[in-house]
């Protein structure tokens, strides 16, 4: 059974960065495309930024463009999502997801990811 475990949330300023990660174990973790979905209080999961399975492909919300940047080691089986210039709105609480089809492509529809980790919050003060 794919486990996938996030880390690195926290309290930050607005302007500020923080760096999440997720490890992965259990499962072929080079071989998925991954990505990262958030969710805000009274609000459904969104999809925030994936990439497939070989780094290549990657795709971003437009309200994160030019801010965060997805990336994987597959040695390391991690994720991770490096989140600049926060904002008050990024406040969330930010899971991992595993899509196992094979491809290497990347999906953002929710339904597509098979594996979903725990979550951290991340909250942004103004």
């Amino acid at each position: 059974q794919v486990q996938l475990v996030e880390s690195g949330g926290g309290l930050v300023q607005a302007g500020g960065s923080l760096r999440l990660s997720c490890v992965g174990s259990g499962g072929t973790f080079s071989s998925y495309a991954m990505g990262w979905f958030r969710q805000a209080p009274g609000k459904e999961r969104e999809f925030v930024a994936a990439v497939s399975w070989s780094g290549r492909n990657t795709y971003y919300a437009d309200f994160v463009k030019g801010r965060f940047v997805i990336s994987r080691d597959n040695a390391k089986n991690t994720l991770y999502l490096q989140m600049n210039s926060l904002k008050p709105e990024d406040t969330a609480v930010y899971y991992c997801a595993a899509d196992r089809t094979p491809g290497d492509y990347v999906r953002i529809r929710l339904s597509f990811y098979n594996y979903w980790g725990q979550g951290t919050q991340v909250t942004v003060s103004s």
